[in-house]
């Protein structure tokens, strides 16, 4: 009698969902080489290149052999230092080196900071639509994620009386992520100070991920919630990086700022997973944080005027309604109004289905709604050229409006 076949892959990593984010990209990707017209609205990436001065900066430190060995698995000593400044600079938060932990990329940091202070069973609270990575970090963790749903009633906002009606004895952590992605949404000072007073007053830790901070509109403001509330410091770890304000997405720089402790403990973790950071780009990102912010700022005007583009284009087309977001380089419109209408003999139900539809018939390549939470939403990101976005939107809404 043979005996039964082992599962080739573990139950742990079978049950991760795929990148829904990625999964669109790539498909777009694929199909423009395969010589298609395709225009992808999927990217979660600014498409400017990398500043000149960095990129000069990680040339230099390619030749020095200095760079060609391990260093310390917390980070270069110069880019902790500079992350310790650029803190107090852009967030008005002292902190110091030993509560910063540099990691490869943001999401590292995203699943380092879970790994770290989640236990099995314990509840993370995630206000949706939320970053498509987030509920996997924390099942991968042990945790449960709990969502708290904002429509676009609420500006896909959540409010401290739908997290108080979500926690439980099991609540450990809550996920705060301002600019959102995917929602392009911004919390007041107001709304910051009194999720960070509610956390406290419940003993819950806040995980505040802050990677689009600098990509503000409208007068909007970011504040970081430790300087709102300052008693929330021992129980807060934030997440940054230079990805998404300097245009470095693929050079894979994040990192964790957080209790001593726990960067200690998310050290000894790293120490095992991947050890330091590339000390090339580790290099880059010193001359990013120490630079002026000319470049970032010239990449905000861009994506400022795409934005308010895209959201006009976008309340154009019947069916459709697109909130103004005042930050990040999303638009989340919801697509709710066009469910259950018939396009071209087919009649999406969800919008997974509706994405599906409009990729396959006018090749334009946008992530549904579930990817983030709730169906009824696409997410649009504006990191594109002006003339790609008026040509893509325009096919959509010919495909939604003919005959």
């Amino acid at each position: 009698m043979s005996t039964p076949a082992k599962p080739r892959i573990s139950k742990r990593i079978a049950a991760i969902a795929e990148s829904a984010t990625l999964a669109v990209d790539a498909k777009a990707t694929a199909l423009k080489a395969a010589g298609r017209p395709v225009i992808g609205f999927g990217a979660g990436e600014p498409d400017f290149p990398t500043p000149d001065y960095v990129v000069k900066a990680a040339i230099e430190a390619a030749a020095n052999p200095a760079n060609h060995r391990y260093t310390p698995t917390p980070g270069l000593p110069e880019l902790r230092d500079a992350i310790v400044k650029k803190t107090k600079r852009d967030s008005n938060f002292e902190i110091t080196v030993d509560q910063v932990l540099v990691t490869n990329g943001g999401k590292q940091a995203v699943y380092q900071a879970f790994a770290t202070i989640i236990d099995k069973g314990d509840e993370v609270i995630l206000p949706a639509p939320y970053w498509t990575t987030y509920p996997e970090c924390v099942k991968l963790a042990g945790g449960v994620p709990v969502e708290v749903f904002a429509d676009e009633s609420q500006n896909y906002l959540v409010t401290v009386e739908q997290l108080e009606k979500a926690r439980t004895p099991k609540t450990k952590a809550l996920l705060f992520c301002s600019p959102s992605n995917p929602t392009g949404s911004v919390y007041s000072a107001e709304q910051v100070k009194a999720i960070g007073e509610w956390a406290v007053k419940n003993g819950i830790w806040v995980i505040s991920d802050e990677i689009y901070e600098h990509l503000l509109y409208d007068g909007a403001t970011a504040p970081s919630m430790p300087v709102l509330v300052p008693e929330l410091a021992d129980t807060c770890i934030i997440l940054n990086g230079v990805a998404k304000t300097y245009a470095m997405t693929g050079w894979r720089v994040g990192w964790m700022i957080g209790p001593k402790d726990v960067i200690k403990a998310a050290t000894n973790l790293q120490s095992h997973l991947s050890s330091n950071v590339n000390n090339i780009a580790q290099r880059a990102a010193i001359a990013a944080l120490t630079g002026d912010l000319t470049a970032v700022h010239k990449m905000g005007e861009a994506f400022d005027r795409r934005r308010k583009l895209i959201v006009k284009l976008l309340n154009e087309i019947p069916g459709i309604e697109c909130p103004t977001p005042t930050g990040a380089f999303y638009v989340y419109p919801s697509v709710k109004g066009l469910l259950g209408k018939t396009i071209r003999g087919k009649t999406p139900k969800t919008s997974a289905e509706l994405a599906s539809i409009i990729l396959d018939e006018v090749e334009v390549a946008a992530v549904p709604g579930e990817a983030f939470g709730p169906s009824g939403y696409l997410r649009f990101s504006y990191a594109l050229g002006d003339e790609d976005i008026v040509e893509g939107i325009g096919r959509i809404k010919k495909l939604i409006t003919e005959g």
